[in-house]
């Protein structure tokens, strides 16, 4: 039955959808034609033009994935925006390899018109993560989709990702040098911040994958003590170092004039203080939410029964990772001026340093994944009288 729905959709013109992660895939590169079309064409390379085309195509590409799926509409509306922002992946990755010199012939317009703030160094470090780690998201989460699989928690991975992404980004154009060479392009960007909040909220929302309930096993591992846990314990060690580090660099962008703040900033990580702005927003970003988080998740780690840990462990560890990415590839980029990159003679210490703050909140997140039942509610299952008294009679944890 299920094969001959599909052939009726084909032979109907309509896409089946457990072919639309190869389509999307393909119809990205479309965006290609569209900018090299725009970068020949003067008439289309004045600011205000640049914006209505960029709405213009955004509203196209939507189109064309409801028109294509209307036959067997996807049951999560979040797959246009994964098809959508596909699209714009390949717009991003475009624009650093323009900038890197890998490419050209693409963006030239898009330099001088568009959004010239693209071109410092860690704008090009987050379009290469766009353009490649949310674009592989994107289609792991259309797969997902189409097969009618769970993505929940990529889908909060990738909404950690890309809300960190553009509130930095927003917040660095205007507080940053290029405050006052804002375009019409700029209020595009908007959209990309949405979305993810959007779908954060969607997908923090939604029942889980996983269950919340544990029986034998969770009140097992929940009766050990911290000590006993010598995992748990190395990562609490972490998570405190982790604080004290987040600590530190936000004073340093709040100009504290405390002597290791200094210190800090003018031996260690001047990149601190890139007039760009990023780098300064982002650590206020990690000062002000980052820093409550990683407090929780001590807590969590202590407390037995926090469920919300697997959650807010995936999103944190996705904003963790982009925001890391960005900062240590913008500071060893080319484009970044000599006085703020760092210095030689620690070069080792402070990229291992900042290795380590990004892995810290992942290794988190892997540990509460893979061996939950420290974090479940401990109650009978249902039919049961009373919790279960060996695992052999306990329901066994599966992932969905």
């Amino acid at each position: 039955m299920q094969k001959g729905s599909q052939k009726i959709l084909r032979e109907g013109g309509q896409q089946p959808l457990e072919e639309m992660e190869t389509l999307v895939f393909l119809f990205s590169f479309s965006a290609l034609g569209v900018l090299y079309a725009m970068n020949t064409t003067p008439e289309f390379q004045e600011p205000y033009v640049i914006l209505e085309i960029g709405v213009a195509v955004l509203v196209i590409v939507f189109l064309f994935y409801y028109l294509i799926t209307r036959g067997n509409p996807p049951k999560d509306f979040l797959f246009f925006v994964f098809a959508e922002f596909c699209f714009t992946c390949v717009i991003d990755l475009t624009s650093a390899l323009e900038y890197d010199g890998i490419i050209s012939g693409f963006m030239d317009f898009y330099q001088k018109t568009g959004e010239p703030y693209l071109g410092t160094a860690y704008a090009i470090m987050m379009c290469y993560w766009d353009g490649i780690a949310h674009f592989i998201l994107y289609l792991m989460m259309i797969s997902r989709i189409t097969d009618r699989r769970a993505y929940r928690t990529l889908g909060l991975f990738w909404a950690g990702s890309l809300c960190a992404n553009m509130s930095v980004f927003i917040t660095g154009i205007v507080a940053g040098k290029y405050g006052s060479e804002i375009r019409p392009a700029f209020w595009l960007n908007f959209l990309f911040l949405l979305m993810p909040v959007l779908g954060a909220v969607t997908l923090f929302t939604r029942p889980k994958d996983r269950p919340l309930i544990g029986g034998y096993n969770a009140q097992n591992a929940q009766t050990m003590k911290l000590i006993w846990r010598p995992l748990d314990l190395i990562l609490v060690v972490l998570l405190l170092a982790a604080m004290a580090f987040t600590i530190l660099r936000g004073l340093v962008a709040l100009d504290s004039p405390l002597e290791a703040c200094s210190i800090y900033l003018s031996q260690y990580e001047p990149y601190l203080k890139d007039p760009v702005g990023y780098p300064k927003v982002m650590m206020l970003h990690l000062l002000f939410y980052g820093l409550p988080l990683l407090g929780a998740f001590v807590y969590g780690l202590l407390k037995p029964g926090c469920t919300w840990m697997s959650d807010w462990t995936t999103f944190f560890a996705g904003a963790i990772i982009q925001c890391q990415w960005s900062h240590i590839g913008g500071s060893l980029h080319p484009r970044t001026t000599t006085p703020f990159r760092i210095p030689n003679d620690v070069f080792w210490t402070v990229l291992g340093a900042n290795l380590l703050y990004a892995a810290v909140p992942v290794m988190v997140a892997v540990r509460v994944h893979s061996n939950p039942y420290f974090f479940l509610k401990i109650a009978p299952f249902p039919g049961q009288t009373g919790l279960p008294n060996s695992e052999e009679k306990d329901t066994k944890y599966k992932e969905k």
